[in-house]
Formats: structure tokens, sequence, C-alpha cells
């Protein structure tokens, strides 16, 4: 089972335990995916298969994410807490992403098999980097640890 059918089945569970936040939130990918399959000229009832989900996911966790700071900045804590626990539901079908940590031993690595660049090419280690780390690190992350090693 993809991800996308495992998502929508979950329609009839959150109906099941009455649970709004649950039911908004598969609702909303379940909507979002439909959306992604037909700009991908894929038919409207078509599957996404797992990758295009999680990037479908990621994304919607990006915008939540914003969202609450849009909020918190605003002096709006009731939406930034409606949107939190909504982006908590959307976090479960999201691989875990790597620690800064893991991505800083990876990242040495790299600056090795690069020769050890200065700081003005940054921006090439962090593109090489992405490539290898493509949907197990956060991008921020990547980058503040490429900023770091290259002081």
């Amino acid at each position: 089972m993809t991800l996308h059918e495992q998502i929508k089945s979950e329609i009839k569970e959150a109906m099941k335990e009455k649970n709004q936040v649950k039911l908004g939130v598969v609702r909303g990918l379940v909507s979002a995916f439909m959306n992604e399959a037909v700009a991908k000229g894929y038919k409207p009832d078509q599957f996404l298969n797992d990758e295009e989900a999680i990037a479908v996911c990621r994304r919607i966790s990006k915008q939540r994410q914003d969202s609450i700071n849009q909020f918190k900045a605003g002096g709006r804590e009731d939406l930034a807490e409606s949107e939190q626990a909504e982006l908590a539901y959307i976090e479960t079908y999201l691989p875990k992403l790597m620690g800064r940590e893991e991505i800083k031993k990876i990242a040495q690595a790299k600056l090795v098999e690069l020769g050890n660049p200065d700081k003005s090419q940054a921006g090439k280690v962090t593109g090489t980097l992405m490539k290898d780390l493509k949907g197990k690190a956060d991008g921020a992350d990547v980058k503040a640890v490429v900023d770091e090693l290259l002081v």
C-alpha cells in the first residue's frame, strides 16, 4: 500500500474516531495529492508513488511551519497552536530527517573528497551534499553545517 492509499484510507478512521483535526489534515493531504496528480498529467483517481507523496507532504509541512512562525510573530498563539496540531499529524507521514551530527559526518567526508574547498565554494558544497541527502536532511540544516565547517 502506497502512502497515498494509506492516507486516503485514514479518512474513514478519522471519521469513526470523530477526530476533526486528523480528518482535516488527511482530507487536505488527499486533495493536495489529487492536485499533484493532475499537475503531473495523471488521472485524478491515480495514486502518487511514495516519493511524490512524501514531496507533497514535505511541501505542506513547510507551509504549516511558515504559518506557525507568522502567527507567533503576529501574536496569534491560538492559530499557531491549531497549525501545530495539524503539523504533528503531517509529520507522522514523513520519514525521519537526519540530525546535524549525522549531516556533519557526511559533510566532512564530502569536504575531503572535494579537496577541502574554501568558504567561497560553500554553495557548490551545499549543492553536492543536497544531491546526496535529498529527502534525508533539511536543506537549512545542511547549509548551516557547511557554513560551520567552512569557517
